[in-house]
């Protein structure tokens, strides 16, 4: 396609060590990495707020950074981006028998369960450690990661078997956080306070529910009517911090009443 040849273009001018961009020059996989993950941030952004015009561009951002670590590779005789569209395209294929598979696979095949089960034939054909576990990115937001690590520990059976041990776990959690701050050792409160955490996104992982979108979505909720408290006690001559803890809570729950 010519506009992805056009795109290649630019980005190997831009990395010419004799012409190029300096900045482009001197990056590597590491100094890009952060950018990469800000931009697929973005995108999700772009589609939270039904912008189809920033989602566009915002998807050209994200393949910029494909294209940039391609070249890095290329320039390293690694791979470059036709390696890299072709390892997708043999993938989807393999992962889709029931698309992609012939006449008998196509009618026995499954579109629930089959992409994981092919995944984890992967995983214990290939160089991984063999672990359940393998394979789930550190660099995951870690409540994204926590709900992989669940996921795929509950799919050897380590697991509840319902909400209700998770709801015990929880508060086993809550009860170890508590001691840990009475020893006032910072050390451990982190650490009970991270095993609360990952208890409560195995609660969500049970329920059905992504701890991430719901977090984002409490986030969002909670600026809305603080906006709207910090507003209608502006609109009084006011200023949140001269009010006492008391009446904020009274001005929290009009704010409710106005803003959901």
């Amino acid at each position: 396609m010519k506009s992805i040849e056009n795109l290649l273009e630019v980005m190997r001018r831009l990395r010419d060590p004799q012409d190029g961009c300096p900045w482009d020059v001197q990056q590597t996989f590491e100094t890009i990495a952060p950018y990469t993950i800000e931009e697929a941030y973005e995108v999700a952004d772009a589609i939270e707020r039904g912008d189809i015009s920033d989602l566009k561009g915002e998807l050209g951002d994200l393949l910029l950074q494909v294209v940039f670590h391609a070249q890095i590779a290329a320039e390293a005789d690694e791979f470059d981006f036709a390696d890299v569209a072709d390892g997708i395209v043999e993938k989807m294929v393999r992962r889709h028998p029931h698309v992609f598979g012939n006449e008998q696979e196509r009618a026995n095949g499954k579109v629930d369960g089959s992409w994981e089960e092919i995944k984890e034939q992967e995983r214990a054909s290939g160089d991984e450690d063999g672990s359940a576990l393998a394979g789930v990115a550190r660099a995951l937001p870690a409540l994204k990661r926590a709900q992989k690590l669940g996921k795929r520990a509950g799919r050897v059976g380590f697991d509840w078997p319902d909400t209700r041990g998770v709801k015990a776990k929880i508060q086993e959690e809550l009860e170890e956080l508590e001691l840990a701050v009475g020893s006032r050792d910072p050390g451990d409160i982190e650490e009970e306070f991270g095993d609360v955490l990952f208890a409560v996104v195995n609660l969500a992982r049970h329920l059905e529910i992504d701890p991430e979108k719901a977090l984002s979505g409490a986030n969002t909720k909670f600026e809305r009517r603080f906006r709207d408290m910090e507003a209608e006690i502006g609109g009084k001559g006011s200023a949140i911090k001269d009010f006492s803890l008391e009446t904020l809570d009274q001005e929290w729950r009009a704010a409710k009443k106005r803003v959901g």
